[in-house]
């Protein structure tokens, strides 16, 4: 009996170390910086005992502009993944180190990355970068009110692919999105329309972790994901039955 009870207990554990080791990264994101300078000095006429009659000043200007590309993670996004892919128990997640101003690589280079050691003890990293991200607010009328609907929203795509870390193969690859907005009625009377930035942050949040999930678990050939909330797909039509001559 204690011969049986040992085995199963062995079979559970190697069950349990089958899946996968998975670090997943913040969203690699760049964006463009502008920096715009303009300096005006002026110089006293005045200067070494020497004054002019006319007592006018110098004047001397300088500007330019200036563009630079900044890269960055965003940290906001990832969360709501690590969940996600955690209910489908297909993998087990391990944390890497994240992208700081002090590597001085590329942070599209992942692969570097990996050679780093930044991901010890994963077998795969879920690399995502950022493709598209827009807020948007609008405010739209009603017809036949006095009444208005202002509406924030958040659009984010990224772009994923599974990297395996000791061959570099991708073993998986697609886009993802995340949606949400907040939508408020207001009328003349209303001084401030205060609307919720943080909830539409969350809801993209937990969007784009469910679209990540479901598309590994499709790509992986995952069974038995199913999202919270969402109904399983059965067919619902009755059986055929033979044809009747109606008389």
């Amino acid at each position: 009996m204690r011969v049986w009870i040992g085995m199963i207990a062995l079979a559970c554990a190697c069950s349990a170390q089958a899946a996968p080791k998975v670090a997943v990264i913040d969203l690699a994101y760049e964006r463009t910086v502008e920096q715009y300078i303009h300096v005006v000095s002026a110089q006293s006429a005045y200067r070494e005992g020497y004054y002019s009659a006319s007592g006018a000043a110098s004047y001397s200007e300088f500007e330019a502009a200036t563009s630079y590309i900044e890269q960055t993670e965003l940290r906001n996004f990832t969360g709501d993944i690590k969940g996600e892919l955690l209910r489908t128990g297909m993998f087990q997640l391990v944390q890497g180190t994240p992208y700081t101003d002090s590597y001085k690589g590329d942070v599209y280079d992942v692969i570097k990355r990996i050679k780093a050691g930044h991901f010890k003890g994963a077998d795969y990293v879920l690399f995502g970068t950022v493709s598209d991200i827009d807020f948007t607010r609008d405010v739209n009328e009603l017809a036949n009110t006095d009444s208005y609907s202002a509406v924030l929203g958040l659009t984010l795509v990224a772009n994923f692919s599974l990297i395996n870390t000791k061959t570099y193969e991708i073993t998986s690859a697609f886009s993802a999105m995340g949606e949400g907005q907040d939508t408020k009625l207001v009328n003349g009377r209303d001084i401030k329309v205060a609307l919720n930035r943080p909830r539409v942050v969350r809801d993209v949040s937990k969007a784009l972790g469910e679209d990540v999930a479901n598309q590994l678990s499709q790509q992986l050939g995952g069974a038995g994901y199913q999202q919270q909330g969402q109904a399983p797909l059965r067919n619902n039509l009755p059986p055929d039955t033979a044809p009747q001559i109606l008389r």
